[in-house]
């Protein structure tokens, strides 16, 4: 762990700075608490996202470079090929779904005439008052 002014644990100077805090102005009273409870993780933390910055710059050596490149390059490929396939997904099923809907409308619109035909109405049409006849 790095050295730090003040130390992420319940010490005089820390509840001071706490209190001092929230008397001040209350998120920073806020920040100093949680620096009491979580400084050690957030340190942790710190530490461990430096390291990944680090394993992702270069190695040094060519051929592995060159393989990491085809890799990676192979990889994005094959990602934007399975993205293609979920748009072509996306397509089919809203055709699908257009095509439900076409045959819905037109069994109703077939429904309709048939019985504009026989003279008959398919629902009772309602009266002034909104009830059903």
């Amino acid at each position: 762990m790095k050295n730090f002014p003040i130390r992420p644990a319940w010490s005089p100077l820390t509840i001071a700075l706490m209190v001092i805090g929230f008397i001040v102005w209350w998120p920073l009273g806020l920040a100093m608490l949680a620096w009491i409870i979580w400084g050690d993780r957030m340190i942790a933390w710190w530490d461990e996202s430096q390291h990944r910055m680090k394993v992702r710059g270069s190695t040094g050596n060519e051929a592995f470079e060159d393989y990491r490149r085809a890799e990676l390059d192979r990889l994005e490929t094959e990602r934007q090929r399975i993205e293609q396939e979920a748009v072509d997904f996306q397509e089919f099923m809203r055709d699908l779904r257009k095509a439900r809907d076409r045959e819905e409308f037109d069994r109703f619109m077939a429904e309709r005439s048939g019985a504009a035909k026989k003279g008959k109405r398919s629902r009772p049409a309602p009266d002034a008052a909104g009830a059903m006849a």
